[in-house]
C-alpha cells in the first residue's frame, strides 16, 4: 500500500512511485511505435490506407468510459469492503480481549489469559498469511507452542482452527467457574464476528471479478488504441502520436487501477497494507495486557509499506 504525506499539484504531476504508470510503460511505448508508424505511412498498411474517419471513435470511446467506470466501481468495491472487514477484525479482538481481562481474570482455575491472547494475535497472523498464500508458521511461532505450531502446520484453514481452541478455551473457563450461558454468548458473539470476518475475506479472495469481464475490457481497450491513430492521423499529422499516447496512458492506467485494487489481499502496490494492519492489531491486543509491543511498521522504500 501507498503511504504518502500531501502533496502539492506539481508534484503529483510527475509522481512515479504509487502511480501505476510503471506497471503500463511497455504498452505506452507500443502505442507510441504504433502512432508513429501511422504517420510515417500516413495511415496506410501495406500501401493502402485504412478507411477510418473519427466519427466512431467519440461514440466507442464514451462506452469504453462506461464500461472502465463499471470495472474500476467494482474492483473498488472490493477494496472497501475488504478495508471495512479488517476494521471488524480490529474491533472484534479488542472487544474479546476486553471480555476477557474483565469478565474471566487469572484467578489459579486453570484459565490462561496470555495463551488466549497469543492464539487470538496468531489468528490474525494466520489470517494475514492465507490471504496471501504464505507460510504462517514464522510468525505462529512468535506465539505458540512448537508442537501446536506443527500441529497446524498441515491444515488448510489454520485461522478456522486456532478460533476453534480460542472458543474451546472459552467454554472450559466459562463452564468451570459456573458463570452461566449468558457470558458465554457474549464472549463467543465475539469469536463468531472474528470467524464471519474470515469468511468474508475468503469471499472476496475466492471469488475475483467474472474473468470474462476482464477479458472483454482488455480486448477493447487494446483495439481501440491501436486503431486510433489511423483515424486520426489525417487530421493531426505530427500531433497523432502525442495525442494518442496520452488517450491511451487514461484507458491502459485505469485498466491496471481495477486489476491492482480488485484484489485487495495482493502485495501490488496499491492493495491493502495487511502487514501493518496485523502488527496494529497486534500491538493493541499486548497493550490492553499490558504486555511490551514490537515496533509498528513503518512506511519504507518510498513510502510503501506491506
Amino acid at each position: 500500500m501507498i503511504v504518502r504525506p500531501p502533496a502539492n499539484w506539481l508534484r503529483m504531476l510527475f509522481v512515479w512511485d504509487g502511480s501505476v504508470l510503471k506497471t503500463i510503460v511497455p504498452q505506452l511505448l507500443l502505442m507510441l511505435a504504433v502512432s508513429v508508424l501511422a504517420v510515417a505511412t500516413g495511415g496506410r498498411v501495406f500501401g493502402a490506407r485504412i478507411p477510418l474517419d473519427t466519427v466512431p471513435f467519440p461514440l466507442v470511446g464514451v462506452s469504453l468510459a462506461i464500461f472502465l467506470a463499471f470495472r474500476n466501481n467494482a474492483a473498488y468495491a472490493r477494496y472497501v469492503e475488504a478495508r471495512q472487514i479488517w476494521g471488524r477484525i480490529l474491533i472484534a479482538a479488542r472487544a474479546l480481549t476486553s471480555q476477557v481481562i474483565n469478565y474471566l481474570p487469572e484467578d489459579g482455575d486453570g484459565f490462561e489469559r496470555k495463551l488466549f491472547v497469543q492464539r487470538l494475535i496468531a489468528f490474525v497472523y494466520a489470517l494475514t498469511h492465507q490471504l496471501r498464500g504464505t507460510d504462517p508458521c514464522a510468525d505462529l511461532a512468535r506465539y505458540l507452542s512448537k508442537d501446536e505450531v506443527e500441529e497446524l502446520r498441515g491444515m488448510h484453514y489454520v485461522p478456522v482452527a486456532l478460533l476453534d481452541r480460542i472458543r474451546l478455551m472459552l467454554a472450559r473457563a466459562g463452564r468451570k467457574r459456573g458463570e452461566g450461558e449468558p457470558l458465554l454468548w457474549i464472549l463467543d458473539a465475539q469469536v463468531s464476528e472474528l470467524a464471519a470476518a474470515v469468511g468474508g475475506c475468503e469471499r472476496i479472495s475466492h471469488t475475483p471479478i467474472p474473468f470474462a469481464y476482464s477479458v472483454l475490457l482488455h480486448r477493447t481497450v487494446y483495439l481501440y488504441c491501436f486503431m486510433l491513430p489511423f483515424g486520426l492521423v489525417a487530421d493531426l499529422g505530427m500531433a497523432t502520436p502525442l495525442v494518442c499516447v496520452f488517450v491511451a496512458y487514461t484507458l491502459f492506467a485505469l485498466e491496471a487501477i481495477a486489476q491492482e485494487i480488485s484484489e485487495p489481499f495482493g502485495t501490488d502496490p496499491n492493495c491493502l497494507a495487511l502487514n501493518a494492519m496485523t502488527r496494529n492489531i497486534e500491538r493493541s491486543l499486548l497493550e490492553q495486557c499490558g504486555e511490551e509491543m514490537p515496533q509498528m511498521l513503518e512506511p519504507c522504500d518510498r513510502y510503501k509499506v506491506l
